[in-house]
């Protein structure tokens, strides 16, 4: 049995990990506004889908397999009046998928309730519930009975009560038929945020991403840990209260994000559009933080003095999948710029392995969502033990932003497709700056900081240079696209990119492949090279160029077909490589931004050919909020 499968009696025990979660009520019908809030949250979760709605007294439920697309069809014409709903689109990594593991999941046609996470101590809680009726396999149920069990007439006081026993992550919707005007909310390491639109009537949403909340209003508060949310039909207020019960005052967030960006702008998917956004959403990421005539950046989220920075002597960066490639990425300018000794480290791994922190010790955490759970998890650890901790997410008011209270905005704007790309070279972006600020302060002269950010400022042009190649890139994943395995190379600031560039290939098209260093070709993976293996080489002009030429010699040398990334005006790559994909000269602390795109696009357009789901890959979710 795999690890996170667990067993509640003899029946499987199916998580519910990243999911999405919406919920509505004011006087509009619910149904319409819930199955939109859900196509709106879709890459969170896709194996299956659900609705609830009140109306008259009654509590109306409708679930099914599949994406939600299939939930629509099965609801047809059927007629849900009702004006207070909640859905639910869900994603497991292990067990069956099954319409009665979907949610909401209802008690006694009376509570429903939608929960993203895992309730840790659910055998405690199942062997003292009184009904042992169960029509799930999911903690979830076991969560709704156990509040239903509570009730007394007060549904925010039954769901504070229950939750006081509860252990692990959630977030959850709750609405009940005995109190038809309300919906209640609550959060524990599980996103929640509420949007209220004050138009003609008073509306309130609720959903897991505020990209289901943006097509309805900007005005947006989010739920923080151990906060409960009671919502009342027509009241403009809305009740928050901590874990002691005390009330809380949530200012209102605007939200600057509209429904245009988060739609597809008229390319085919999501994941390409996105790739296509990078050169508008570097200059969103470096704009105003930096100064040419100093030579030097000046991002303020550090909340840190000069002197404070200066006595930083060691940094470390963690991240998971394209986040942490990201920060493999930046770790040369840290160390080239700044002189700073600096490590990178899989989230998941950081707390288990008791690292070594004092208090001048500062820990980047970098997260698109800001909501994965191995690097909340990783903070508090790095936290615990000291050290300064600053955060660079995505998306505003996410989790690890305000856990953290430091650190920088990508505005990298909304990232619908699950694989990561323009979010990935604006991480890029953010810490390169953090890398030059650090550097004036410690070791990089007027000069070189100058020469970095001039160059930084034609990286949008030059990635347009880039993305001027799709359709050459896309002759050459049909070709590429016959392959069962493929290996990336590169060297220096490159061996990220080659790991970063195996990744997005093998998430979106299942073709297994695997990133090195080139020097290591020679150590074990020379092995796996033959003719049916092709080599994509990083092998752009910098100062391990001829060492890469030597390493792509030795795979060719045994039959392998070298696509080479490569300087445009390098004649000599053509030499070595079978086919050439030229990117624009920048310094070489700078390549990842611009040698990345041909990857994605690569990725893309190999995934495509093959037919597959390019924007919501098989078993894989955006925001990964379980450990």
């Amino acid at each position: 049995m795999k690890n996170s499968e667990k067993r509640i009696g003899n029946d499987l025990y199916i998580p519910s990990f990243m999911c999405g979660i919406v919920g509505y009520i004011g006087k509009k019908q619910a149904l319409p506004v819930l199955l939109q809030g859900l196509r709106d949250l879709e890459y969170r979760g896709y194996d299956s889908a659900g609705i609830a709605v009140l109306d008259a007294g009654k509590l109306d439920c409708i679930r099914e397999v599949g994406k939600v697309d299939m939930l629509a069809k099965k609801i047809g014409s059927k007629d849900f009046p009702g004006n207070v709903g909640i859905g639910h689109t869900r994603w497991a990594t292990h067990g069956g998928v099954t319409e009665s593991n979907a949610h909401p999941q209802i008690v006694d046609g009376k509570l429903a309730l939608v929960h993203n996470g895992i309730i840790e101590n659910y055998r405690e809680l199942k062997s003292r519930l009184k009904d042992q009726n169960f029509e799930s396999e999911t903690d979830t149920e076991i969560l709704a009975k156990w509040i239903s069990e509570h009730y007394q007439g007060d549904l925010t006081e039954a769901v504070r009560e229950a939750l006081l026993e509860v252990r692990g992550t959630y977030g959850i919707l709750v609405m009940h038929v005995d109190n038809p005007r309300e919906l209640v909310a609550a959060r524990l390491g599980s996103p929640l945020c509420i949007g209220t639109s004050l138009n003609l009537y008073v509306e309130h949403f609720v959903a897991s991403d505020i990209t289901a909340l943006i097509p309805h209003t900007r005005q947006v508060r989010f739920l923080n840990d151990g906060e409960i949310a009671t919502i009342i039909q027509g009241d403009s207020e809305i009740k928050i209260t901590n874990s002691k019960n005390e009330m809380v005052d949530r200012a209102v967030t605007e939200i600057n994000w509209n429904v245009e960006t988060a739609q597809k702008g008229g390319f085919e998917h999501f994941m390409l559009k996105e790739i296509f956004d990078q050169p508008t959403v570097f200059e969103d990421a470096i704009r105003g933080r930096f100064n040419v005539e100093e030579g030097t950046a000046h991002l303020g989220g550090l909340n840190m003095t000069e002197a404070e920075m200066r006595e930083m002597h060691r940094i470390i960066i963690i991240g998971e999948g394209t986040a942490r490639y990201a920060g493999l990425a930046a770790k040369y300018a840290f160390e080239r710029l700044a002189n700073i000794p600096t490590e990178v480290d899989f989230s998941s791994e950081f707390r288990y392995r008791d690292p070594i922190i004092d208090p001048h010790t500062l820990v980047f955490a970098i997260s698109q969502s800001g909501e994965t759970a191995d690097t909340i998890m990783a903070i508090r650890e790095a936290r615990r033990k000291g050290a300064k901790v600053a955060s660079i997410v995505n998306v505003v008011g996410s989790s690890i932003a305000r856990e953290t209270k430091s650190g920088t905005y990508i505005h990298a704007g909304p990232e619908l497709a699950v694989a990561s790309t323009k979010a990935y070279t604006n991480m890029v972006a953010v810490l390169l700056l953090y890398a030059l600020q650090f550097g004036r302060l410690k070791h990089t002269t007027v000069s070189t900081g100058q020469r970095m950010l001039n160059q930084l400022l034609e990286i949008p042009t030059k990635m347009n240079q880039v993305l001027e190649q799709s359709n050459a890139i896309k002759k050459i994943a049909t070709e590429f696209a016959q392959y069962e395995n493929i290996l990336f190379l590169g060297r220096g600031v490159n061996y990220p990119v080659a790991l970063e560039g195996a990744l997005k290939l093998k998430e979106c098209s299942y073709i297994h492949c695997e990133g090195f260093a080139g020097g290591e070709l020679k150590h074990g993976p020379l092995a796996l090279v033959s003719k049916d293996v092709p080599i994509v080489a990083l092998m752009t002009k910098n100062a391990l160029y001829e060492k890469m030429v030597s390493n792509v010699q030795e795979a060719r040398a045994r039959g392998s077909k070298i696509l080479a990334i490569a300087t445009v005006g390098d004649e000599t790559v053509k030499e070595v490589a079978d086919n050439v994909i030229y990117v624009p000269k920048t310094m070489e602390l700078l390549e990842p931004l611009l040698n990345t795109i041909p990857l994605q696009l690569l990725a893309y357009h190999i995934s495509v050919s093959l037919g597959r789901d390019v924007d919501r890959p098989r078993n894989l979710a955006k925001s990964v909020t379980v450990e």
